[in-house]
């Protein structure tokens, strides 16, 4: 079993990229035996509580959004690649990602950690929905056939919070200062959305560790 500690946030479209890169890679090695624990790193760890208007986002971290457009079209063109319909002109508000990744590690307990990453991609870049906000968060859960009494009862309590904020703290004093970052058995890391090529050596040591001597 191969542990992949795969740090992102789920408002970083090269983080989407990634996983289906990740994907890919499998499903050319025939799926090796992995299992992946998704890490909170919050690109924005300052952004307000209740997100941000997506025009001044892009003025504050862009210098205005002609700048921006150019950068998101290149991300488009990649995305397609990877079978990703981006549609950045949906999304009006960058939110605070923070109940979205208390929401993915909630999930883990419900052994549906990657349905729910999967979703949260998809609601904030094919749909534009805001994914800092508990109703849409419950809206996720209900289309995934999951009861939201629990998670709803886990949103309102400060459960998850310090994890949430250890996480991207360790990301940081272990040298990692962009997402997307695997750490493969805490021994190895790739980071940023490779090619599936850039994963089979790592495939390729641990399977070389297990086999007898």
């Amino acid at each position: 079993m191969i542990q992949i500690d795969l740090f992102s946030d789920v408002i970083c479209p090269w983080c989407f990229i990634g996983k289906r890169r990740l994907e890919r890679a499998l499903n050319l090695r025939s799926n090796p035996d992995v299992d992946i624990n998704w890490r909170a790193f919050q690109l924005n760890p300052d952004m307000p509580k209740t997100g941000m208007a997506r025009d001044h986002y892009l003025e504050a971290k862009f210098g205005g959004p002609d700048r921006a457009k150019t950068i998101y079209e290149n991300i488009r063109k990649t995305g397609e690649m990877e079978g990703i319909e981006f549609k950045f002109e949906k999304i009006k508000k960058t939110p605070n990602t923070v109940l979205a990744h208390r929401l993915i590690s909630w999930s883990k307990d419900q052994t549906t950690s990657d349905f729910v990453v999967e979703s949260l991609f998809k609601a904030y870049f094919y749909e534009g929905r805001d994914i800092g906000s508990l109703e849409i968060l419950k809206e996720i859960l209900e289309d995934l056939n999951i009861n939201t009494d629990s998670f709803v009862r886990y949103a309102k309590s400060d459960e998850g919070i310090d994890r949430v904020a250890n996480d991207t703290r360790y990301a940081y004093s272990n040298g990692i200062t962009g997402v997307p970052c695997f750490i493969f058995d805490k021994k190895y890391s790739i980071s940023g959305a490779q090619e599936p090529e850039a994963f089979f050596p790592l495939f390729d040591l641990n399977i070389n560790s297990t086999l007898p001597h």
